[in-house]
């Protein structure tokens, strides 16, 4: 029997794709089935890619070809499929800010209503936080699992939060790594198909997105993001996932806490019941998003956390993955404190800002290989609209090496200003998409 035929035996060569994606043209279906392919196998060069993200950067994707593009990637690798789980499967995806611990509060809760949470997680990487460095924080906790332990824990708890393993959308890991060094990462429709193909290669009934503008977001501008946001949900529906997008507020960090061991402890006072009003207003809006777009909304899940159910799940998902709910959370060895200059209302506070301090005391990192602080980050002791007294403290940075705390109190400079009085509020959820 003859070999099976490679992508490069096929019909196509990649610099004629070039060209008619460089000349406004649109490429078929069967040409970027065998593009992806190719370049996936190594069959087409790292500097013929690197020109088609820019032409597509600068020359767009057609819906058609969008879907067409997710779903090659998709197609790259395989799918996490989990038919033998009985409930609902219900995803969210937030586009990353500061102090976005959500996902930690959001998953248990939703399990908590009777619906699966299969949630596939990443790294942080610059300012913006990531959520597996987060449960990293808590002693034994593994970010691994095959899909038969993703299975089991889904059936028996009801969530898990884990790393991609290798298999899933290969095309995305090397295209991804290839935009970053090619001044191509802000094109929406590869952004779209990089998040939307991870996501849609999970086998969810249903899909929530948490798209966040402002300053401390990816997309600084409402209209940026809501461009990502329907971009992203036509390609949901194009593959019949029912996907509904959240515009949430980034101009301000979320929570009182910037950094991985921080965010844990605040995402459990949360599930106890407490937490800051913002967390717990945009946990609640997603759990009710999820668990209404596959019809399980009998429950509350205001009641739900208030009951001590979410908590429950909470230990249980920790616990199946080796970590200890009960366990000491690292803290870091040296602080420092940034006091108020004078009496008055804090009338902003500047999303990124805040997290590059945090990253700068090591609670992120600059490359995905280097390693994060368990303990480092920011404690806010204030929000905007809230009242300050000179010299109390304003902001505590946390951090195991006391030498970045002048790199941090830089970034924090102008980050802030006190008025005499409150600013005008701005709505935490800004729009909706689905």
């Amino acid at each position: 029997m003859a070999p099976a035929p490679s992508p490069s035996d096929g019909p196509f060569h990649a610099v004629d794709l070039i060209r008619t994606k460089r000349d406004g043209g649109e490429l078929s279906d069967d040409q970027i089935d065998w593009l992806i392919a190719a370049y996936t196998a190594d069959e087409i060069a790292d500097e013929q890619m690197s020109a088609l993200a820019m032409a597509v950067l600068f020359r767009g994707l057609s819906s058609r070809e969008l879907t067409r593009w997710t779903q090659a990637m998709i197609n790259s690798g395989e799918r996490l499929d989990f038919p033998d789980v009985a409930r609902p499967k219900v995803d969210k995806h937030s586009t990353g800010g500061v102090g976005d611990k959500i996902t930690l509060s959001l998953a248990p809760l939703v399990a908590a209503c009777g619906v699966a949470v299969p949630q596939v997680s990443g790294r942080g990487l610059g300012h913006t936080g990531g959520t597996l460095d987060k449960l990293e924080s808590i002693p034994g906790w593994r970010a691994s699992l095959t899909n038969e332990e993703m299975r089991r824990q889904l059936s028996d708890v009801g969530a898990v939060v884990c790393a991609a393993g290798p298999g899933l959308v290969p095309a995305d890991k090397k295209l991804y790594a290839l935009r970053d060094v090619t001044g191509t990462v802000e094109s929406i429709p590869l952004i779209a198909s990089s998040i939307m193909s991870k996501k849609l290669a999970t086998s969810c009934d249903a899909l929530v997105l948490d798209v966040k503008a402002g300053s401390g977001a990816f997309m600084k501008t409402l209209e940026s993001a809501n461009e990502l946001a329907q971009t992203m949900v036509e390609i949901g529906e194009a593959a019949g996932v029912i996907t509904i997008a959240l515009l949430t507020d980034m101009s301000t960090p979320l929570g009182l806490t910037a950094g991985n061991a921080l965010e844990v402890s605040e995402s459990v006072e949360v599930l106890a019941g407490g937490g800051p009003p913002d967390v717990v207003e945009l946990t609640i809006s997603l759990a009710r998003e999820m668990i209404t777009a596959v019809g399980r909304d009998e429950h509350d899940p205001a009641e739900l956390l208030e009951s001590g159910a979410a908590m429950d799940v909470w230990r249980s998902m920790i616990k199946a993955q080796g970590g200890d709910p009960d366990a000491e959370l690292p803290t870091a060895r040296e602080t420092d404190v940034i006091t108020a200059e004078r009496d008055g209302v804090l009338q902003s506070l500047d999303a990124l800002a805040v997290g590059e301090a945090a990253w700068r005391l090591g609670a992120g990192r600059a490359r995905k290989e280097h390693a994060v602080q368990p303990g480092a980050g920011v404690v806010l002791h204030a929000k905007p609209g809230g009242r300050v007294r000179a010299g109390q403290p304003l902001i505590t940075l946390h951090t195991d090496t006391p030498e970045r705390f002048s790199r941090a109190r830089e970034s924090l400079q102008g980050a802030y200003a006190i008025g005499d009085t409150a600013p005008e509020p701005r709505p935490l959820i800004l729009d909706r998409v689905g």
